[in-house]
């Protein structure tokens, strides 16, 4: 067994995660075992901030995205299908919705 918690996070599931995360599923996001997080832990060389809460680990999720390098939540999670997106700055009022 190679100590992994399961395969790791996709994408999709790393954007649906709650506030804060617990060591295994951090550990899943950096392709790491859980054995590995939580000895980076006890260094305090884990790559991102960790919270203890009693007597448990939290990872706050938005510290654990920022180190995977993804700053920004898209709109969806999945791309959409090109002839579903209505972009901006194809919307246009229509001649009845224009105040005179």
């Amino acid at each position: 067994m190679s100590g992994r918690s399961g395969p790791p996070l996709g994408f999709a599931e790393a954007l649906d995660l709650p506030l804060s995360v617990d060591v295994r599923t951090a550990a899943r996001a950096f392709g790491i075992c859980p054995a590995t997080a939580y000895k980076l832990i006890r260094l305090d060389a884990f790559p991102c901030l960790v919270l203890r809460v009693g007597g448990r680990y939290r990872v706050p999720t938005a510290a654990m995205l920022r180190a995977l390098g993804i700053e920004e939540r898209p709109v969806y999670a999945v791309p959409l299908e090109e002839d579903a997106v209505a972009w901006p700055h194809d919307i246009r009022p229509r001649t009845s919705e224009v105040l005179s």
